[in-house]
């Protein structure tokens, strides 16, 4: 993989930031976007612009053909047929929708359980907590080992229990951790439970197929694989997707509508209530050719290689703590901290030199506490990332411990 040819599909990344080169090092966040994705939405608005589905007309009838193809595209990258790739606004909205539709059609009840594990992401904590406030459900949770994986032989514990609902990451976005979906799937099925993943994390860095993994349901966003943001989508078995009511009502899901009832289009529409991210839809459809060209093979053997010589580097400052296991059970993503340093201190220092790194609990307050910190520093890689950009990480550091006077 040529990551200098890469990087010269990216607008942004010819800025300076304080007059040194950017180094986009806040990937698990967001990844930025190639000129081939800007180029499409841009060519939507301009060309093709129209409301989908709904116009006997030129503009209309082409701006559904590339919307419908997105969607086609979206479910191949992971497997799937077009009835069960689902598109929502981020990973967030996805559990949302499954969290809420599960309890309204009651596979979710009071005292049922619903299993999660310390490295949770809010989105695929916070729904849960709210049906237990609202409907009285129970929360369980994995706890990790010391080396930050699962902790199986307790997932077999917990699963003793029945619980209806496991949702778990397939990658951390504070440790890295790469979970081992299969193997927890048939767990979670031999329980007679449902299994979710939220694979915002994985799906842009792994080859992720949902039929292999043998999940129920899994959940990503565009924005975190060069594609537009406010855009994501839910996969589901179609059996389970037609079982679930709609989270959202109103315009395009509907099949029929009487003044006292209405009842729903059939799979995908049926959650897709309202005008859609059109455009972003189409430019995510160009960001998946992207990386499906690179190959996502060729983009986890990358970070694998780029990811060991970020590793061994933190690793060897020996006032850097570094959460997460070994590189080769992880994505390249560094959750740390300096000693005696606060992490947004740490990447002030950082974006005088031009590098940007995210500073904060991750969206992930619970698991930061259970590793004894508050916030920490976090460099995410990606395929335009560079070892140069890691040995200027590392620099940083360098200067900021000197600057601290660590």
């Amino acid at each position: 993989m040529n990551t200098e040819k890469i990087k010269k599909d990216f607008p942004i990344l010819k800025r300076k930031i304080n007059g040194k080169p950017l180094a986009f090092l806040d990937n698990a966040a967001t990844t930025q976007k190639p000129f081939q994705v800007i180029n499409a939405i841009t060519d939507f608005y301009e060309n093709h612009n129209a409301n989908v589905h709904r116009g006997k007309y030129v503009l209309s009838e082409e701006a559904s053909q590339l919307f419908e193809n997105a969607r086609k595209i979206i479910g191949e990258l992971v497997g799937v047929t077009p009835a069960e790739t689902i598109f929502t606004r981020n990973t967030t909205e996805s559990l949302n929708v499954l969290a809420f539709s599960l309890a309204q059609q009651k596979v979710l009840q009071k005292d049922d359980t619903v299993l999660l594990s310390h490295m949770e992401h809010h989105a695929n904590l916070v729904p849960w907590i709210q049906l237990k406030e609202k409907i009285g459900i129970k929360l369980g949770f994995v706890p990790l080992k010391k080396n930050s994986e699962l902790d199986l032989e307790q997932l077999d514990v917990l699963l003793q229990k029945k619980p209806k609902i496991v949702s778990i990451t397939h990658c951390s976005n504070v440790l890295g951790t790469i979970n081992p979906i299969k193997e927890i799937a048939r767990k979670v099925h031999d329980a007679n439970a449902l299994l979710i993943v939220d694979a915002a994390q994985s799906v842009p860095r792994l080859p992720v197929n949902f039929k292999k993994l043998e999940a129920d349901f899994l959940a990503f966003s565009a924005h975190k694989m060069l594609g537009p943001t406010g855009i994501g989508c839910l996969i589901g078995k179609k059996e389970l997707l037609e079982s679930l009511p709609p989270f959202l009502t109103g315009g395009e899901m509907i099949e029929t509508v009487s003044w006292e009832k209405a009842t729903w289009n059939e799979l995908p529409w049926k959650f897709e209530a309202g005008t859609q991210n059109i455009a972003g839809a189409i430019g995510w459809k160009v960001a998946a050719d992207y990386l499906q060209k690179i190959g996502l093979e060729t983009v986890h053997h990358f970070e694998q290689k780029i990811g060991k010589k970020a590793f061994d580097a933190l690793s060897a400052i020996k006032e850097v703590g570094l959460y997460g296991p070994t590189p080769s059970k992880k994505c390249a993503l560094f959750s740390f901290n300096l000693k005696g340093v606060h992490p947004h201190d740490v990447a002030t220092v950082l974006d005088s030199e031009g590098i940007a790194v995210r500073s904060g609990n991750h969206c992930a307050q619970p698991l930061l506490r259970e590793l004894g910190a508050d916030n920490s520093v976090r460099a995410s890689l990606y395929i335009y990332n560079t070892e140069a950009e890691v040995e200027r990480l590392v620099n940083a550091i360098e200067k900021t411990k000197k600057v601290f006077k660590v």
